[in-house]
């Protein structure tokens, strides 16, 4: 299991571990990833996600997993996280048509 936000493309980042002697060490910094089941109000069904707390954060504040699925870039989506985006996109589209 790779350790990439399924989100927000959020990974690893490489810095220094120095010492009181200012020797150094290469290091990681991992993402905060959590998993957790957001639900979709569009499909009407829940999707269990590996995702970092900054983008939970983000997903609270816009709204839920389908605003903020439509302002993300498909590039820093997942293979999974781009299918629910279709899939919102699809539903909307036929609710859409069908109130017209």
């Amino acid at each position: 299991m790779s350790r990439v936000c399924e989100l927000t493309g959020k990974g690893p980042m490489t810095g220094n571990n120095v010492s009181h002697a200012n020797n150094k060490t290469r290091r990681r910094f991992l993402p905060n990833l959590n998993p957790v089941t957001l639900q979709s109000e569009a499909l009407g069904r829940s999707f269990k996600l590996r995702i970092s707390t900054s983008a939970l954060r983000t997903i609270d504040h816009r709204g839920g997993l389908d605003a903020f699925l439509v302002k993300a870039k498909d590039s820093d989506l997942s293979s999974r996280a781009l299918k629910i985006k279709r899939d919102i996109a699809k539903s909307s589209e036929t609710a859409a048509v069908l109130e017209a």
